[in-house]
């Protein structure tokens, strides 16, 4: 009955087909030569074969050395990462995850804390980025990621809506309606300023609503919505922009919707986004369930908010292909 090698065989046996030589491998391995020698001896005469030819102090694999190399190294690579991965797992609760800015900093910020009472053993990094993780290059656990959501080959679930409006600072709307009350001439000769990464934009909005711009105010375009609802806060314009991220100021009054009776538009705009199999870790599942509950809390209080200042809402979940025919 034929014995399979022994695993102390075939990782002599790989260190000395890498290497070249015995001594070699024999110093990487921390043992003797002899010792090396003699678990490729074994080896050999296990198999019934040769692995080596032997030029002086040279070694070159004949050919079914070259065979069991190829498999000792993919063998092995399997056996590397599958350590890799318990080890990960064997670490201290560490999770790590990438952010879209503007959210990170006025969304999921403030909430950490109720995040890190309740899991006081976590370690947590966040990266603020606006681009998405490579998961298969960079040690990611999970993006949360603004956009349509339809990101190839990765687990895709809707954590949180969109709720777009014009806004403005008190002072700037009472500014505006000095000069006329008419909705239309408001927006016509206000001020606007610009999210350039958000998904809607101030032509789809206008054009939605058939409004023609006449005003020679100067463009602002900023590539930051925290920096764009700054400006807005600031009265140096009407941004349209995100209640989901302007919502404390909103809900304080340091700014206010410009023109309720238009609506606000919702779709679908935050996700958790990872690879599937990164869906079975308890950390990833844990701190997923916690976004969830935060993210219909915090919708929860949007359509309170804008029930109460009497603002409209429509859905519009096929943005995305209207956006896509607008800008043709």
């Amino acid at each position: 009955m034929s014995r399979d090698p022994s695993l102390n065989g075939m990782i002599y046996f790989e260190a000395v087909a890498r290497n070249g030589r015995v001594a070699r491998a024999a110093e990487e391995l921390n043992v003797s030569p002899s010792a090396v020698s003699q678990q490729i001896k074994l080896l050999e005469e296990l198999l019934g074969i040769s692995l080596f030819r032997r030029d002086k102090r040279q070694l070159s694999l004949t050919l079914e050395g070259e065979q069991l190399y190829m498999a000792a190294t993919s063998a092995f690579g399997i056996l590397r990462n599958a350590r890799q991965s318990i080890s990960r797992h064997r670490e201290s609760h560490q999770l790590i995850l990438r952010v879209s800015p503007s959210f990170a900093v006025r969304w999921l910020g403030p909430k950490l804390a109720d995040f890190i009472r309740h899991n006081p053993e976590w370690d947590l990094r966040i990266d603020a980025s606006p681009d998405p993780s490579n998961f298969d290059r960079e040690v990611v656990d999970l993006d949360i990621r603004y956009g349509h959501g339809n990101w190839a080959g990765l687990h895709c679930e809707e954590i949180l809506s969109d709720y777009v409006l014009p806004i403005c600072s008190p002072e700037y709307r009472d500014r505006l309606r000095k000069v006329s009350n008419s909705d239309l001439e408001v927006l016509q000769n206000a001020r606007l300023v610009d999210s350039i990464k958000a998904i809607l934009q101030w032509d789809n909005w206008l054009a939605k609503h058939r409004i023609t711009r006449n005003s020679n105010s100067s463009a602002l375009r900023f590539d930051r919505s925290s920096m764009a609802i700054q400006q807005a806060i600031n009265s140096v314009g009407v941004v349209l922009e995100s209640t989901t991220l302007a919502y404390d100021e909103l809900a304080s009054g340091t700014l206010v919707p410009l023109v309720p009776e238009l609506g606000a538009i919702r779709f679908p705009a935050y996700w958790i986004v990872c690879p599937s199999r990164h869906q079975s870790r308890k950390l990833v599942q844990v701190f997923s369930n916690w976004v969830i509950q935060q993210a219909e809390y915090h919708e929860e209080k949007i359509n309170r908010f804008l029930e109460e200042k009497q603002v409209p809402i429509y859905d519009d979940p096929d943005i995305f292909d209207y956006l896509a025919t607008s800008r043709q």
